[in-house]
């Protein structure tokens, strides 16, 4: 059984969402780490993604505010040595984050909740935002 703490793993696209809407949803679900609300988990591949997603040029992303992102994750959040799972997955591209996840116990919150398999954790960002706002 995964029981779910207080853990959270963020899929890049929830912070391209937060990132590019700073009032919407995925910014939301993003603020209940701000809040000590939850902890983000990651490894390696993980802070790779974001690193070189986030900093793209295409984005115009304002590179001091992705670089407090990345720090808030880097100095609340803690890094995970990620069971490798078997599962498969649409998108292979996503196994780091769907392992990390099932590893730690944690949220997973992906705006492409379809390239992962239905478990009770992996969730879109208002469904993540349901659960600690009631």
């Amino acid at each position: 059984m995964h029981s779910v703490g207080r853990f959270i793993v963020i899929d890049t696209n929830v912070l391209v969402s937060t990132l590019l809407t700073p009032s919407g949803t995925a910014a939301k679900s993003v603020g209940l780490v701000t809040s000590g609300t939850l902890i983000p988990c990651y490894d390696p591949q993980i802070l790779n993604e974001y690193h070189s997603v986030l900093f793209r040029a295409k984005f115009h992303y304002n590179k001091s505010l992705v670089s407090q992102l990345l720090a808030l994750i880097l100095d609340v959040g803690i890094q995970v040595a990620a069971k490798l799972s078997t599962i498969d997955l649409p998108d292979e591209s996503d196994r780091k984050f769907y392992d990390v996840a099932k590893t730690a116990n944690a949220y997973l919150v992906t705006g492409n909740i379809k390239h992962f398999p239905k478990e009770e954790w992996v969730l879109t960002p208002a469904e993540l935002v349901k659960i600690f706002t009631q």
